[in-house]
């Protein structure tokens, strides 16, 4: 299904504390940590970002420490999915963990502007950005699956099911 959302651009080694600043690790619920998304980095970000918008950023996205808390916080503002040159190895694990869809299109990064359209098809992992057309690197059809069930917590939820009524996994 695509969509047309705006771009939330950012440089390279964006890192977790400024994704969700620490003084917010306590929060209780995710949209608490949707509140405080990217705080640390853009303190406007919460106030602009609309359910479906894209953050684009450079090289080694959510580099830091291994909080979860990035990933869900980001989820949370309502971001349909982050494309970047490169992520940081746990951020990226983290995300296919919480069912954030993450791409690395470098191409796709050098044609964004902040508050620039872009249309979005998740399920092609294919981006249109002033009249191009750019295909993300594809994830592997197994992580495509646990982002697509919404997080390995569901995803591992669905399989059990399946295996318990005989359906196999």
């Amino acid at each position: 299904m695509k969509s047309t959302a705006f771009i939330h651009a950012y440089g390279d080694h964006v890192d977790t504390d400024t994704i969700i600043p620490g003084q917010y690790l306590t929060a209780r619920t995710e949209r608490e940590l949707g509140a405080h998304c990217l705080e640390g980095l853009d303190p406007e970000f919460i106030n602009r970002v609309r359910a479906g918008d894209v953050i684009v950023a450079g090289r080694n996205f959510g580099c830091g420490s291994s909080r979860e808390h990035a990933p869900i916080a980001i989820k949370a503002a309502g971001v349909s999915c982050v494309i970047v040159r490169s992520f940081a190895r746990i951020f990226y694990r983290n995300a296919v963990n919480i069912g954030l869809p993450v791409f690395e299109c470098p191409e796709l990064v050098d044609a964004a502007r902040m508050g620039g359209e872009i249309e979005v098809d998740l399920e092609a992992g294919e981006f249109r950005v002033g009249g191009h057309v750019f295909r993300a690197v594809a994830a592997s059809p197994y992580v495509q699956r646990i982002v697509r069930a919404g997080g390995l917590v569901p995803f591992t939820r669905e399989e059990l099911a399946a295996r318990a009524s005989g359906r196999g996994a």
